[in-house]
């Protein structure tokens, strides 16, 4: 007994083989069998070819369910969404015959075997699918299907042309959605084939008739569903190429959601149907009309913003210009004026205050400095007057001596230069004498 292990095949585990009194759970045992399943060789690549039964499609999911039956065995199927819209060329009804590929595997859950279906086309389509493919891949690498090279389609047409059959119920889908969408919008016909060995000729050229119409400003190519066989004309190599070099937006709505065809490939956008086709190019007039109130109403906002920017600049610039204006600039200096005549009264008031109050203080010291000098000059005098009095001749004098001084008021210091002397003055401590010839003689007589 083997598990897979991310895509590896081992043994049971010791600890698991080790307990064989405890037995396996459902879970267990369904993996074991998936397990072995998957492994088995020829289930995972497998073709078959049968009758269908019982097929449902799950609406919410998008899947189908049904079984493969022949006339011993069947076996239940499912294909999933992403398979269905990618690998099923028709969708099947009870009793068709088709060719399915996929692979086996084990649904533990309901505890039984399905096949689940990565394709499916009718049973001896193969040579069909096979050229489809074989074409699709060249027209793709000559860039006819590249995103780049189409056009988008306007918002509103101002006519619309549909190449389609006269009678077929495509064209009929296509008048009641166009009618309930928007009305206004003309439509005209170009009738062509849509089935069978002359219609793609036939396409091509309604095509080009299209392509000269005036004013068309799209082109719808549409068809009901049908067969692969029935809409293989739209797989026609020429229209294909002339869809392609259509210089009108093209849309393709051929067959329904899961058909697809060259056409669509080539085609400026595809639709799954012809009524899908219809919605896609006739825009709702009520939206139409909302979206025009909204651009009205973001226009008329718009405008009122415009208005109101350009009040503010006009304001900005009325008041940019008043201050700039002479009048402005002259009543400007003329209150700068004052105030510069104001502040400088009231600097010099100032300045004036303090250098009164300086002079004042220098006044003040100076006065203090005067009598400080006065004072101290004074007390020097003071002291030169004492010390000139102590070596003075006159407080000889005050002590009883006396000075003599000739008639040239020289210094008499002895008897010789009195004797020479015709006058002379004696200088007491109160005041000067003459001295007289004879009193000079009896003077001398006496000495």
């Amino acid at each position: 007994m083997y598990y897979r292990q991310t895509g590896v095949l081992s043994r049971p585990r010791a600890a698991e083989a080790a307990r064989p009194e405890a037995g396996m759970t459902v879970t267990e045992l369904n993996q074991v069998i998936s397990a072995v399943l998957r492994s088995a060789p020829g289930t995972q690549n497998v073709t078959v070819t049968a009758e269908v039964s019982g097929f449902k499609h799950h609406i919410a999911s998008g899947h189908w369910y049904f079984s493969l039956k022949d006339a011993q065995s069947a076996i239940s199927c499912v294909m999933f969404r992403q398979n269905t819209l990618r690998g099923a060329q028709v969708r099947p009804e009870d009793g068709d015959s088709v060719t399915v590929t996929g692979y086996v595997d084990f649904y533990g859950r309901d505890g039984r075997v399905q096949l689940y279906v990565t394709s499916l086309k009718r049973a001896g389509a193969g040579s069909l699918y096979e050229q489809f493919e074989a074409l699709k891949r060249k027209l793709a690498a000559e860039g006819l299907f590249d995103a780049a090279r189409k056009k988008v389609l306007p918002m509103r047409p101002r006519r619309v042309a549909v190449i389609t059959s006269a009678s077929g119920a495509a064209l009929h889908d296509i008048l009641n959605v166009s009618g309930m969408r928007n009305p206004s919008i003309p439509l005209v016909l170009v009738p062509a084939g849509v089935q069978g060995a002359a219609a793609a000729g036939e396409i091509i050229a309604a095509l080009h008739r299209a392509e000269r119409l005036p004013e068309v400003d799209v082109i719808i190519l549409a068809r009901g569903g049908g067969s692969p066989e029935d809409l293989w004309c739209f797989n026609d190599e020429a229209l294909v190429r002339a869809v392609a070099a259509c210089p009108i937006p093209t849309v393709s709505g051929v067959g329904h959601e899961i058909d697809f065809t060259l056409c669509d490939y080539a085609a400026d956008l595809r639709a799954s149907t012809p009524s899908n086709a219809a919605e896609i190019v006739f825009p709702d007039r009520r939206e139409l009309l909302q979206r025009v109130a909204l651009l009205r109403s973001g226009l008329n906002r718009s405008l009122m913003n415009t208005v109101h920017q350009a009040q503010l600049r006009t304001a900005a610039a009325r008041q940019r210009l008043q201050q700039v204006s002479p009048e402005r600039r002259l009543h400007h200096l003329e209150e700068q004026s004052h105030r510069d005549r104001a502040q400088l009264g009231a600097a010099m008031g100032l300045r004036i205050e303090t250098e009164s109050g300086l002079l004042s203080r220098l006044r003040l010291e100076m006065g203090h400095r005067m009598q400080r000098r006065i004072e101290e000059d004074g007390a020097r005098i003071a002291n030169l007057r004492t010390g000139l009095k102590a070596v003075s001749p006159l407080g000889v004098l005050e002590r009883g001596y006396a000075l003599v001084y000739n008639e040239k008021r020289e210094l008499v210091t002895g008897t010789r230069a009195a004797l020479k002397s015709r006058e002379m003055r004696i200088r007491f401590a109160d005041g000067e004498v003459p001295v007289t010839g004879k009193e000079r003689e009896h003077d001398g007589n006496d000495l």
